[in-house]
């Protein structure tokens, strides 16, 4: 199982090529205690972005609209939303290879939230949140193999 900032760094990673390739300028905040993984900077404005990785299941692209603290020793709330602190969601999905930028107004902020990219199986249209909208591009970031580096050997990037 890969772990879970592996899976982080590689969403970031293609949140920041699909936002560069739609002329945003990406910065990355120095450090690690903000609730922010990007700023942009489109000309006019800076929004802070917050990076989730989606998986599609049933037809929708899932992602977490909080962060979960219940792995710590004593946490004092097990789940924290964003409210205040990010502008915006940038979702990577790796089975669609979409990256979507979904403002934090246009999504419920207390657990999770979806968009959906097939039709619903009963027809529901009604309180759909659709993916295309908010779809920034497609980009394909995976490793081609595992690195593994041990004494006087070094890895390779393919």
């Amino acid at each position: 199982m890969e772990h879970p900032k592996a899976v982080g760094d590689r969403t970031t990673l293609a949140a920041m090529q699909a936002l560069h390739a739609c002329g945003y300028a990406v910065s990355v905040p120095f450090g690690e205690n903000v609730r922010y993984d990007l700023i942009i900077d489109d000309g006019q404005h800076l929004q802070r972005v917050q990076c989730k990785t989606g998986r599609l299941r049933d037809g929708a692209i899932r992602f977490a609209t909080c962060s979960c603290y219940g792995h710590h020793a004593r946490p004092s709330q097990a789940r924290r939303d964003y409210l205040g602190q990010v502008d915006c969601f940038a979702v990577y999905c790796p089975e669609t290879s979409g990256v979507y930028l979904i403002p934090i107004d246009d999504v419920q902020t207390t657990t999770r939230a979806m968009l959906r990219v097939e039709p619903s199986r009963n027809g529901q249209r009604r309180r759909i949140r659709e993916a295309s909208p908010y779809e920034i591009g497609r980009v394909s970031v995976r490793a081609t193999q595992e690195l593994r580096a041990s004494s006087g050997e070094r890895g390779s990037f393919v």
